[in-house]
């Protein structure tokens, strides 16, 4: 297809995502699923305009999918305002590290006994399907800061911190194929890919994304400079904590997530030290923060940008707009290719084993490792039955499956791990776009009326 047919299509769809926007948050009917049918029908079984195959090494589609995740995992950090001593914070780790392990174990199992899978391919399997998707949960996920929701609060968290604890699983099932080296007994695995690679992340990305928070309040405050660019420095932060996580052999996604995370952590920390503003400049202060960033004139924005009382909340908030419009983007691409993808599975060699091991992941491993996780916390009986269902997988699995085949897995093995996972992701995007939109219709009904339970 060539490329003024590209851009036709492109600005199609976003103007129909920019005119129809309202009405898919009513109706059972996610974006998701519209773009996915868009990938479908300009696949060879539609137009015959691309092709993509993610069983085949593809540099292209790793990259694509690698991206998108990162723009998701940092918003999705920006959007956790509560501090490690919140319990808040113990519903997502459990579900990141138990609910993990849960999973884990269960998908080999069953890849192993439906699926005639060796336990090494089953357990990369487990690998490749365990992390929830930051990018197509959004419509679960807190929407803003404020927002104190225990239950999506757990979502989001999980959804940031399991895309990075999912890779540990995913490198052992890979050593175990002899694709990655694990050491004697497993001890460069456990020592490198586990305790350094998790923690270094998380390190990282929390020390990158508290020096450059403070360090820019820190210029606008008292020299009034580094004013404007909030965009670059959202992206910037991603690449920097990205970027070094890498090269210190520490896990890029939990670095960014964390570094998403700090910086809001610096914003609520520096609103609440900052000197009470007078009446009059909170009003106007209140007033542009939540105008468009065009309604604002440049005076206004400087003048925000540098209050003692206001700049941080107002640096949170320009870059959280700015990455919540690239990652609506991001998941429009990454879900048309998904679609254009599901031509590659090899439809003929699907048969009710599979069917039966979505059903199965979906319906009893998913809710059964949810359950695991949560036992003995202060997540109400309704918000753990829609924890356990609304395991989105998506754009994350992708990566890992790109990940997989580009280091050498057997093409036979990518063929049958491709299809399985992009089988996975197409049920996920259907039935949970279906389903997202009455149920947390109804979840939002007796909460508005209910008091927040303390915490």
């Amino acid at each position: 297809m060539n490329l003024p047919v590209w851009f036709t299509l492109a600005g199609a769809l976003l103007l129909l995502m920019a005119l129809g926007s309202t009405l898919l948050a009513r109706v059972p009917f996610s974006s998701a699923m519209l773009y996915a049918l868009v990938g479908l029908s300009v696949s060879p079984w539609g137009l015959g305009w691309a092709t993509v195959n993610a069983a085949l090494p593809s540099p292209g589609l790793e990259s694509m999918a690698e991206v998108v995740v990162l723009i998701s995992l940092f918003t999705s950090g920006l959007k956790l305002s509560a501090g490690l001593q919140d319990r808040r914070w113990l519903a997502p780790i459990r579900l990141a590290t138990i609910g993990m392990l849960v999973t884990v174990a269960a998908i080999s199992v069953t890849g192993v006994w439906l699926l005639d899978l060796s336990w090494a391919a089953a357990l990369l399997l487990g690998g490749i399907l365990a992390p929830t998707d930051p990018v197509l949960a959004s419509d679960v996920q807190l929407s803003n800061p404020d927002d104190r929701d225990r239950l999506r609060f757990a979502l989001t968290g999980e959804g940031g911190l399991n895309d990075g604890t999912a890779f540990p699983m995913v490198m052992l099932g890979m050593g175990l194929l002899g694709l990655h080296p694990l050491g004697e007994f497993g001890w460069r695995w456990l020592g490198l890919d586990v305790l350094w690679a998790i923690g270094g992340g998380v390190g990282i990305g929390g020390l990158l994304g508290s020096a450059v928070g403070r360090l820019v309040l820190y210029l606008r405050r008292t020299h009034h400079e580094a004013v404007g660019m909030d965009n670059f420095l959202a992206l910037g932060l991603i690449a920097l904590s990205y970027g070094v996580s890498l090269q210190l052999q520490a896990y890029g996604f939990l670095a960014v997530f964390a570094a998403g995370a700090a910086l809001r952590r610096v914003e609520r920390t520096a609103t609440a030290a900052a000197p009470a503003a007078p009446v009059s400049m909170a009003t106007d202060a209140a007033t542009v923060a939540v105008a468009a960033p065009a309604v604002a004139t440049a005076a206004q924005e400087e003048k925000l940008a540098t209050h003692p009382t206001h700049s941080s909340a107002y640096m949170a908030h320009a870059v959280l707009s700015f990455n919540e419009q690239l990652d609506r983007v991001g998941e429009a691409v990454a879900v048309v290719v998904l679609g254009i993808a599901l031509y590659s599975v090899e439809w003929q060699q699907v048969t009710w084993r599979h069917w039966l091991f979505v059903a199965c992941l979906l319906l009893v491993i998913r809710p059964a490792s949810a359950a695991a996780a949560l036992v003995g916390s202060r997540i109400s009986t309704s918000q753990r039955r829609l924890i356990g269902w609304f395991g989105i997988r998506g754009i994350g699995s992708i990566y890992y499956l790109a990940y997989a085949v580009n280091h050498g897995l057997n093409p036979q093995l990518a063929q049958s791990l491709s299809a399985l996972t992009l089988l996975v992701i197409a049920v996920s995007v259907a039935v949970h776009g279906v389903s997202v939109t009455p149920l947390m219709r109804r979840y939002r009904e007796p909460q508005s009326a209910a008091p927040e339970p303390k915490r």
